[in-house]
């Protein structure tokens, strides 16, 4: 059989699906799914390995084929070769950062000891551990002292992140390792100690505990502080510079969350002490520090934007919570920082970055001269004036800045900055906005060559995302370039659902709302048209994760407004995405099709559910990581088929595409090698969507 399909494929003809149709009853509306079937892991069906394996050969049936692949490997590869810096940190006379350059792998973690400009040495290098690139390190933490680091690694993708501990100078490891997908809490002051959650059974993604470590210690024994009881509330903690408090926290979703506070010598002698600061309050409370007896944390609770408060842990009652920073009516706090005399602030205002500083009393400093419409991120130490922050924009490498903060004015120099083999000065970065459905003005990123022409015929690319208050400020994407030099535009819109304009822009893109942010998509795709940026024919639309569902719900809600979509790593059935992996942690994002509610608006949009026989859909390519342990690669598989089986389009001229990569998972962790063949593909099947590669 599967000999027939690739024969198929060499013609550019998908493979044929077999339909095998399950009805399910949501309260009294029956529902029919025709490929169920296409649900379980290839290590698990052997049908479903010899489906994908066709779908495979189809794709580079008519991807290879392609006249810009070439110029294209040729042109990104030296571009996702540059040189990545990573913000440093100071612990003790540790200067850490990660840097990834030339062809490793994977970004490695490196120290300058005694200065920031001393040689700097590795001291963490995945390269090294697995030569085949499929081993990255999540995460690490050096201990106060910067003479242990705790990390975290997984392979192919799969975020399953091991914890392990080494010294810093010597690079000897300690015995100590925990599985189970661990995330870090929080050093101990001595540094023989730690805080940290993790999952008790690596098959349940709902059986996180926060827990404490000493080293040398069995881990079986560590003392477990908090569990998860419910699939849609993650147990958190933070352990701070002054390890005498720790705080504990319970989320429910990215809207809300209780916050405690404890004394951890207490609690690792099982007293349970822990003292209320916000619970049940329907907002978000974030621990930045803990300053002798003093919280400082920012809030949503009355301030959508979010404020820095003060909280007095022997009096925690909110009437007696000090406002350090208020909230602003024009941007949002999205990060800070403490540093030995001063607070820094990143503020969002109109989705790009602002650096501002404080003192500890909340009376305005300065503000931090960035280069222009950008990204920051500032790293401090309550132990240092020395400050290092990161700017990036969509024309500038991401760039890494020194400034002590002793000293006024603010005089940031260049620490590290890559060579970029392009030319980036003739790319402008601009901001438009259109009004949604509702009216509502929605912002967007147009990134082009000055001067380029507005005739409507320039290749144009979407992005998108609209979801779990994540923002889309300015990144450096070394893959557009070559779409860039060839005359494309490339725009980023920041549609609600987002975090670019606070609480409240996120609230209005979820749950019954999340119509708002296809519609806001929308809008900006018209400008795009109306005021001849580009045309429907030269218009594709692109994202990722909750961007895939994104960009597969414009393709079935509005299939007339593009010439071909990438939708990577997706969500497409919302009526059993809770079903799979951890996907019931987004049951307060989205809802869940249980509820009659959540099943009316869930099935309004779910994009698997809306694909119409015969409809003229665009060129789309859907992709999928086979270990991914976030949203199941069933989504695009399942999604794929159906349009493949609806679409009215010439399939030679506008074929729907899947691409399932067996040793990657959600996208993180990539082998260079395996980055770069992804966009080649990605690219190549947009610029010859869009007439970018004619």
């Amino acid at each position: 059989m599967l000999n027939a399909f690739i024969a198929t494929a060499a013609l550019a003809i998908p493979p044929q699906t077999k339909v095998s149709t399950v009805t399910d009853d949501y309260a009294g509306t029956k529902v029919n799914d025709d490929y169920r079937w296409l649900e379980p892991l290839e290590k698990d069906s052997p049908e479903v390995k010899e489906w994908t394996d066709a779908q495979l050969a189809n794709l580079r049936s008519v991807l290879d084929p392609l006249r810009c692949r070439e110029e294209l490997t040729q042109k990104l590869t030296p571009l996702m070769q540059i040189t990545s810096w990573g913000t440093p940190i100071i612990r003790g006379s540790y200067y850490m950062y990660t840097l990834r350059q030339g062809r490793m792998n994977q970004p490695a973690v490196y120290f300058r000891d005694g200065g920031a400009n001393t040689p700097p040495k590795a001291v963490l290098d995945p390269n090294v551990i697995d030569p085949t690139g499929l081993t990255s390190v999540d995460w690490w933490v050096p201990s106060w002292q910067g003479s242990k680091l705790a990390f975290g690694t997984s392979k192919a993708g799969s975020e399953m992140s091991v914890l392990q501990v080494m010294r810093t100078d010597t690079k000897e490891m300690f015995k100590d390792e925990i599985p189970g997908k661990v995330t870090f809490g929080g050093w101990n002051g001595w540094g023989d100690a730690f805080v940290y959650t993790k999952l008790t059974d690596p098959k349940d993604p709902y059986s996180r505990v926060v827990a404490f470590h000493k080293l040398g210690e069995p881990v079986e024994k560590d003392p477990v502080f908090l569990k998860q009881t419910k699939p849609s509330e993650v147990p958190f903690a933070m352990l701070g510079a002054e390890d005498r408090w720790l705080c504990l926290g319970m989320s429910r979703g990215w809207t809300e969350n209780d916050l405690w506070v404890a004394k951890l010598s207490e609690l690792r002698d099982g007293k349970d002490n822990r003292i209320s600061i916000a619970v049940g309050r329907g907002a978000q409370f974030n621990p930045v520090e803990v300053v002798e007896n003093t919280l400082y944390m920012t809030t949503t609770l009355g301030a959508p934007n979010t404020r820095l408060v003060a909280v007095d842990i022997n009096n925690p009652a909110e009437s007696n919570w000090k406002v350090i920073i208020p909230e602003r009516s024009d941007a949002v706090m999205s990060q800070v920082d403490m540093s030995k005399d001063e607070i820094v602030v990143v503020w969002q205002k109109d989705a790009h970055d602002l650096v501002n500083t404080y003192k500890y009393d909340g009376k305005p400093i300065a503000e931090m001269p960035l280069p222009g419409i950008g990204n920051a991120a500032v790293s401090c130490d309550r132990k240092h004036t020395e400050m290092f922050f990161s700017y990036a924009s969509y024309n500038t490498p991401r760039t890494v800045y020194r400034c002590d903060l002793f000293w006024k004015p603010y005089k940031p120099e260049v620490w590290a900055k890559p060579e970029v083999p392009a030319k980036l000065d003739d790319i402008e970065v601009t901001q438009i906005r259109a009004a949604s459905k509702d009216g509502t003005q929605v912002p967007a990123f147009v990134v082009m060559k000055r001067g380029t022409k507005m005739d409507g015929n320039n290749p144009c690319v979407l992005y998108g995302y609209g979801g779990f208050d994540v923002s889309l400020t300015p990144e450096f994407i070394p893959t557009i370039v070559p779409f860039l030099e060839r005359g494309g535009i490339y725009v980023v819109a920041n549609l609600r659902g987002g975090g670019e304009f606070g609480d409240a822009w996120h609230k209005a893109g979820m749950l019954e709302r999340k119509q708002n942010v296809f519609d806001d998509l929308y809008a900006i795709a018209e400008r795009l048209t109306t005021d001849k940026y580009t045309s429907a024919s030269h218009l594709a639309v692109m994202g990722g994760s909750n961007g895939g569902l994104l960009t597969a719900v414009a393709v079935t809600q509005r299939p007339e407004l593009w010439s071909a979509a990438i939708s990577a790593v997706p969500l497409c059935d919302m009526l059993r995405y809770q079903n799979f992996l951890l996907a019931k942690y987004w049951v307060p994002e989205y809802g869940a099709s249980e509820d009659a509610n959540a099943f009316k608006w869930l099935s309004a949009y779910s994009p698997y559910h809306n694909a119409k026989k015969g409809t003229k859909y665009p060129a789309v390519l859907f992709t999928a990581g086979e270990n991914d342990s976030r949203v199941h690669p069933l989504h695009a598989r399942k999604m794929a088929a159906t349009l493949q089986a609806n679409t009215g389009s010439d399939t030679a001229a506008e074929p729907i595409l899947l691409y399932v990569d067996r040793d990657a998972g959600h996208g993180a962790g990539k082998p260079l090698e395996a980055r770069v063949r992804e966009a080649v593909d990605q690219w190549s099947f947009l610029m010859w969507q869009t007439g970018a590669c004619n």
